[in-house]
């Protein structure tokens, strides 16, 4: 993954990296912007497939306020400059995640919401496991990674199945056997009663109104309890804005938001060349 990221970044030749040549150099990582740092095992491999090493000054997952320096790289020149772009977008994006993940789960334990924070799988193609890691240092649940990890029915599913929540689980049971788990999404508390009824293993209430969320959790629970075990998450409507408007209920097992990763500020840092200081010319 790595690799193809350099590749990507430099196709062919590097003429800039020509004019600077292969000198042995050292180069500072500077946080410019508050936030968590998170990214580091992308970040050290980038240099490493360079021939450089990195020394950190930081932890990882530790809050930062600018500037900061963070870290330093030593190894040829044309080789820092030539990974530092990349390394640069990596570090900034999934530590923007880990900030804004962080930043979300405080306020909604400050809310009095014991339960599970998540992320989506509404992530940038190509790029998911680094802004899933960046979730996971912010302390949240990075939720399914793929489409391999837990059958999710969505409506085009039970569409598709006819219309019948029931056939969709069942078939879907049938794929994955007892160790992949099944969760439906629900547009309605009828639907999410089906599903249980089914055997779902978590019922999904979509973008339902903040209102609805906790009475419609606490009946299903109530009414299936002792003969049915499953988890209830609520998604689609999580934002920093509307915390206290109903959806963070005991009675949710988890809440999934994609606000923590879609469209989120980057932590900004620059690499900046140590410069050499010039030979003193002996005495005539």
């Amino acid at each position: 993954m790595v690799a193809e990221w350099l590749e990507e970044d430099c196709p062919s030749f590097d003429y800039g990296g020509f004019v600077v040549g292969e000198s042995i150099a050292e180069a500072k990582l500077l946080g410019k912007s508050k936030g968590i740092v998170a990214g580091v095992p992308f970040f050290d491999e980038v240099f490493q497939q360079l021939g450089c090493t990195v020394e950190w000054h930081v932890k990882e997952a530790e809050p930062i306020t600018p500037i900061k320096h963070c870290a330093t790289v030593r190894g040829p020149v044309r080789k820092i400059l030539l990974g530092e772009r990349v390394a640069l977008n990596i570090l900034a994006r999934c530590s923007g995640i880990a900030t804004k993940s962080s930043h979300l789960l405080q306020r909604v334990r400050n809310a009095g919401y014991p339960n599970t924070l998540a992320g989506t799988r509404k992530t940038t193609p190509g790029f998911r496991l680094v802004e899933k890691y960046g979730m996971l240092v912010g302390g949240v649940d990075p939720h399914r990674h793929d489409l391999s990890s837990m059958t999710m029915l969505k409506d085009n599913h039970v569409v598709a199945c006819g219309g019948s929540v029931t056939r969709a689980v069942h078939a879907a049971k049938a794929a994955g056997g007892f160790s992949i788990k099944v969760e439906v999404e629900c547009q309605s508390e009828e639907e999410a009663d089906e599903a249980v009824s089914a055997g779902a293993d978590v019922i999904m209430l979509d973008n339902f109104k903040a209102g609805e969320v906790g009475g419609t959790a606490r009946r299903l629970k109530e009414k299936w309890r002792g003969e049915k075990h499953f988890l209830i998450e609520v998604s689609g409507g999580l934002t920093e804005e509307n915390i206290e408007s109903g959806y963070l209920t005991e009675e949710v097992d988890v809440v999934s938001t994609s606000s923590i990763h879609q469209g989120v500020a980057h932590v900004d840092f620059s690499l900046k060349i140590v410069r050499q200081q010039a030979q003193q010319q002996p005495d005539k």
